[in-house]
């Protein structure tokens, strides 16, 4: 973090096949060792398996499994005298999102099925389904916000 000013956000650029900025983000989280249209190419075979699985449009699919898995609050440790206190704290919408891409793509690349558009797919069809690890990993951030409620006054 620079002392001095602001650092300027970059413009994303927007996807070249639908034009959209969530799905160029996405590819950069998903995208390893600089090859991106490697990355790409695991994006748009899994969008064809969601299309083919469900017989609808995966543009739509994608953007359902993206807000389900955003986090609202998350915690933050903060030191009181002696003492560390998990601070529940709203997440910005920026955060927000990088959050819940990059929950996306490492339980897909947990996950047990052959290639990664296979497995790319089904998280991205279990998130807009409100199931699978990601989705669980939300929730499971939640549950540990509402747990240390008692603690909210320490915000800072």
């Amino acid at each position: 973090m620079p002392r001095r000013r602001e650092v300027p956000k970059r413009e994303v650029i927007a996807d070249p096949k639908y034009g959209d900025k969530t799905i160029s983000k996405f590819v950069c989280k998903l995208m390893m060792g600089g090859k991106k249209s490697t990355a790409e190419k695991i994006l748009y075979g899994a969008f064809d398996i969601i299309e083919g699985r469900v017989k609808e449009d995966p543009l739509k699919t994608f953007k359902k499994a993206i807000e389900n898995v955003k986090p609202q609050v998350e915690v933050k440790a903060r030191r009181v005298g002696g003492a560390t206190y998990q601070v529940p704290v709203e997440v910005r919408p920026e955060r927000r999102s990088a959050l819940g891409m990059k929950w996306l793509v490492s339980y897909s690349r947990a996950r047990s099925e052959k290639t990664m558009r296979e497995r790319l797919a089904g998280e991205l069809l279990d998130a807009a389904s409100s199931r699978g690890g990601a989705f669980k990993r939300k929730d499971e951030m939640h549950k540990m916000a509402d747990a240390n409620r008692a603690f909210a006054h320490y915000r800072w």
